[in-house]
């Protein structure tokens, strides 16, 4: 399944750089994650880390040992999150449902998974965080990465 959202997603987004291009424009696109340059701060070596089919590099940096988080469930995550270029945008705590659309699916998908107590390294493309359109201090299509703690979980019913 992760296979044909991942060709799905290409598709569209390769399509719609063509027709911006064809229109004149620059693509709408931002560096994959293979080809960020990432501020030697952040640690980040691509060969230590796993790719998920659709595009996530994560690297378990601790690993839980307490309940698996997925869909439905509701998390609370300490996070701090860096463009590449090493700029320190935001950090806290994201309580949230699994699953519910209430975070960028990358985060999403990045939180399923853990188990509790946790702490894992992620690299969010573009395409699956905020885009072109970028979300306040988080610039346009920004390679995001998380450094992310699964602090609570509540399981769904």
């Amino acid at each position: 399944m992760f296979e044909k959202e991942r060709r799905v997603t290409r598709t569209l987004t390769v399509a719609a750089a063509l027709a911006l291009t064809a229109c004149g424009g620059d693509s709408p696109l931002g560096p994959e994650p293979r080809d960020a340059k990432y501020a030697a701060s952040l640690g980040i070596d691509l060969a230590d880390m796993t790719e998920t089919p659709n595009g996530l590099f994560i690297r378990d940096d601790v690993v839980g040992t307490g309940v698996v988080a997925e869909a439905g469930d509701f998390a609370t995550v300490t996070f701090s999150l860096w463009p590449a270029d090493g700029t320190s945008i935001q950090s806290g705590v994201f309580p949230f449902t699994l699953g519910a659309q209430q975070a960028v699916v990358g985060f999403d998908q990045a939180v399923t998974g853990m188990a509790v107590g946790g702490r894992r390294t992620v690299i969010i493309p573009s395409t699956l965080a905020y885009g072109v359109a970028g979300n306040g201090p988080i610039p346009s299509n920004a390679v995001l990465v998380y450094e992310l703690v699964l602090t609570d979980l509540d399981k769904a019913p």
